[in-house]
């Protein structure tokens, strides 16, 4: 197994930052071809998810929809004052994988990889693990 932690900066309390040239950098870099690579958002407050890379009015409606559901405040008991955060950070879900041929993203032709941040701007981590 071959794995990599980046730190990714993100400027908003709540964000879709594009990751996949962080994946791309990553099999690059250790020539890793054939297999699957899992990424890991070691975060409570922060996720990760695929989705569509073509229109950016997709982020932002994911965006608005998360804040109609989960607003950021709504009479939470969390003393930090970010529960908003650590819900929508659990249902975008903390890890995914993707196969990886011929040294590149098997991702569909409109995907693409996204840290969901819910409490920034922050400095985050996120880690690649890749298994031939």
């Amino acid at each position: 197994m071959v794995s990599k932690e980046i730190k990714v900066h993100t400027n908003s309390r709540s964000e879709l930052l594009n990751i996949s040239s962080l994946l791309e950098d990553f099999l690059v870099t250790n020539n890793l071809k054939d297999g699957i690579c899992h990424i890991y958002i070691p975060h409570t407050t922060c996720g990760v998810t695929i989705n569509e890379n073509a229109d950016p009015d997709v982020k932002r409606d994911i965006l608005m929809e998360l804040e109609k559901t989960i607003p950021f405040s709504d009479g939470y008991l969390h003393m930090e004052g970010n529960s908003a955060a650590h819900i929508k950070a659990s249902m975008m879900g903390f890890s995914a994988s993707i196969p990886v041929l011929g040294g590149r993203p098997a991702t569909g032709v409109w995907q693409d990889l996204y840290l969901c941040e819910f409490d920034g701007p922050r400095t985050r981590k996120v880690r690649f693990s890749f298994i031939q």
